[in-house]
């Protein structure tokens, strides 16, 4: 998709509040289409008329004082879809500047909810759906902003690329994308852009002493691999932030084995991974000037004579030794020496881990809230700052030290599950042993990450989330 800075376009879009007396552009078109309700200016409706030469399309924003960026995604969003029903490849919009709104940040929005409505995962179908997508939008601005508005889009374009790489990644059958595969499109799509890429085998893994994670791998007769991507945007820092995401390429639960049900969408258990490979390709291209580690412990959870099993006491990198009551509970197991590595190895400032962690998140939160667990409130502030201009809500879980007692174990320094209740504080909390004391936060990606069902403009399947939010949070710590 092209932007440019101009008139043109088949079709022109008019924009509408609800309720409005008259338009710039159309008027005659929008007052026909008000007085006989065919039109009210909804937040993300759309009518559509031939015009003198060209389409016309009305755009609704919904009422005026509820207009947030949330809103312009979701309503520019509707508009690249009526676009593709139409079959235009080119369409243009004049984009005011609205009261209290920063016209960067609506910029933002219009050009992101245009580019997401032309994602799709259809690489699979035998038959072609022929769709057209849009190739060129011409964006009338302010004209003291057009430099400005020029490296907003250019930005969100390339954070996109970002998102849809996630999306793609985490969309990939398992039977296509297991751990040395996600290797090397880790190494295919970060290298070129100068990201270095190591990837460590079970030989190295071993040498590591990560005995958590190899547990899990065991049962699978995919080797593991351990990935560390490493992006140095200002050589002149040390300081360093690590995102560690969780890289169950397939997620059987083991011998603690899921219904068939739930295990068909186990493809997506590395969402975690998916995001942050997703994460450093837009921080690279985009030329952040900070330093950014990335690190994945990638692996299948599957059954065999050699799987691990509940009541088994097993190491790890930390030294600390972990009891399994549910190998269900992999990813924590596997995270524990990701994290560890990060903390010592990589010996990161900060660190964030995206997983999709618990159902018990899902539960709590369903698909709308990410949530999230910290040791440090600073730091988690700066993520719900991230995360609130991303348009990816996260909701801080409780974390008191009473929670702590659920995994107690009575043989292991720890087990890696405290039962029933509190599933996602636990599970968090779990993690928070393997940091070394190190600012971190713990995002439960489990029910935002992948949709049964699309919403708004995130579609059903893999949506991206949080690299949106990872990006801000680099771009302004």
């Amino acid at each position: 998709m092209n932007f440019l800075f101009e008139k043109g376009g088949e079709a022109i879009a008019v924009l509408v509040f609800k309720g409005a007396e008259k338009v710039s552009e159309a008027n005659d078109l929008y007052s026909f289409v008000k007085e006989r309700k065919l039109f009210e200016g909804k937040a993300g409706e759309v009518y559509s008329s031939p015009g003198n030469g060209k389409d016309v399309i009305l755009l609704g924003l919904g009422e005026e004082y509820k207009l947030d960026y949330q809103v312009l995604r979701k309503a520019f969003y509707s508009l690249g879809k009526e676009a593709g029903r139409l079959k235009l490849e080119s369409i243009g919009v004049h984009i005011p500047k609205f009261e209290d709104k920063c016209y960067g940040k609506t910029l933002k929005a219009v050009s992101e909810g245009l580019i997401q409505s032309q994602y799709s995962f259809d690489k699979y179908k035998s038959k072609s759906d022929q769709r057209v997508y849009l190739k060129e939008i011409y964006l009338q601005v302010k004209d003291d902003n057009l430099e400005k508005a020029k490296n907003v889009v250019s930005e969100t374009q390339i954070l996109m690329e970002g998102v849809f790489l996630t999306r793609d990644l985490v969309n990939e059958p398992a039977i296509n994308m297991y751990p040395e595969v996600l290797a090397e499109r880790a190494v295919d799509s970060l290298a070129p852009l100068g990201v270095k890429v190591d990837v460590f085998g079970k030989e190295k893994i071993e040498e590591l002493g990560m005995k958590a994670f190899l547990a899990v791998s065991k049962g699978s007769e995919k080797e593991p691999q351990f990935i560390v991507m490493k992006y140095q945007g200002d050589p002149d820092s040390n300081e360093k932030l690590a995102l560690v995401g969780k890289g169950l390429t397939y997620d059987s639960g083991g011998y603690c084995l899921k219904p068939a049900d739930s295990m068909a969408a186990m493809h997506t258990d590395m969402a975690g991974a998916a995001s942050v490979i997703g994460a450093m390709y837009s921080i690279a291209k985009a030329g952040l000037k900070k330093n950014v580690t990335a690190i994945v412990a990638a692996c299948e959870n599957m059954i065999s004579g050699g799987a691990y099993k509940t009541g088994d006491i097993i190491g790890s990198m930390s030294g600390k030794t972990i009891e399994i009551g549910n190998t269900d509970a992999e990813g924590r197991v596997t995270l524990a020496d990701a994290l560890w590595y990060a903390a010592t190895v990589e010996n990161a400032d900060r660190i964030v881990d995206l997983a999709t962690l618990t159902g018990a998140c899902v539960v709590a939160l369903g698909s709308v809230n990410t949530g999230a667990i910290t040791n440090n409130d600073k730091f988690m502030e700066e993520i719900k700052v991230a995360s609130t201009l991303a348009g990816e809500p996260v909701w801080e879980l409780p974390h008191d030290e009473e929670y702590m007692e659920l995994f107690k174990s009575d043989f292991a320094d720890l087990k890696n599950t405290g039962g029933r209740w509190a599933g996602a504080i636990t599970a968090g909390l779990f993690l928070r042993e393997f940091v070394n004391d190190k600012p971190w936060v713990h995002l439960d990606i489990a029910g935002t990450s992948h949709l049964s069902n699309p919403m708004g403009y995130l579609p059903k399947g893999a949506t991206g989330i949080p690299v949106k939010t990872l990006f801000y949070l680099v771009k302004d710590m």
